[in-house]
């Protein structure tokens, strides 16, 4: 069984990687690229987080030093960030329009990496028990982004995402933040009290 989530998670973090740099080959040539705006998507980053931490778990494994608290801390927290990405995208953000959108990577980083990342977190055993205290610090890389992000909609216009365009009006805006903001409490809740449950031993 080990063996079999281990190759899972290599296979993830594989994904992410090819579709990351699948998206990033196509979105290069545009003659509206920036790194930093590329890069500055919610989505794109969340994934890296991600893989990062499934990453991380494929050393910790090696290491024989599962059930690490900073480690699961860490991926507790990835799962919270791409599961927020996978819920956004296919309620506020599906059918929108965007640009050089490579399908095959879209799906694998909306789709099935937050599908995958929930499910691996859910079943498997190999994590240590995060206390309600842990959602708080889950909190602090999304507030980091929002405020960079509602920065520069003031400033250079720059949005990564429809409803976090200042057009709309500040109020609408943060209407849309607070509840963003209550899905990533809850779903820290949610990761919390599941990595109390051992349904698969790993």
């Amino acid at each position: 069984m080990r063996t079999l989530v281990n190759s899972l998670r290599l296979v993830a973090v594989i994904a992410v990687v090819a579709a990351v740099l699948g998206q990033w080959l196509v979105s290069s040539k545009s003659p509206d690229y920036l790194f930093w705006n590329f890069f500055g998507y919610f989505t794109i980053q969340s994934n890296i987080v991600i893989a990062v931490a499934l990453a991380l778990t494929l050393v910790a494994a090696a290491r024989r030093k599962r059930g690490d608290v900073l480690v699961s801390g860490f991926r507790g927290a990835a799962t919270v960030y791409i599961a927020t990405t996978g819920v956004v995208y296919n309620t506020l953000l599906v059918g929108a329009a965007v640009e050089n959108t490579v399908p095959w990577s879209n799906d694998l980083l909306h789709k099935w990496i937050p599908l995958y990342a929930v499910l691996d977190w859910l079943l498997f055993s190999d994590r240590a028990r995060l206390l309600l205290r842990h959602v708080w610090w889950f909190l602090v890389y999304p507030a980091v982004w929002l405020a960079v992000v509602l920065i520069r909609g003031a400033t250079d216009g720059w949005v990564p995402y429809p409803f976090l365009n200042p057009e709309q009006g500040y109020g609408v805006v943060s209407l849309y933040c607070l509840g963003v903001a209550v899905f990533i409490g809850l779903m820290g809740i949610l990761v919390v009290g599941m990595s109390r449950l051992r349904i698969v031993k790993v």
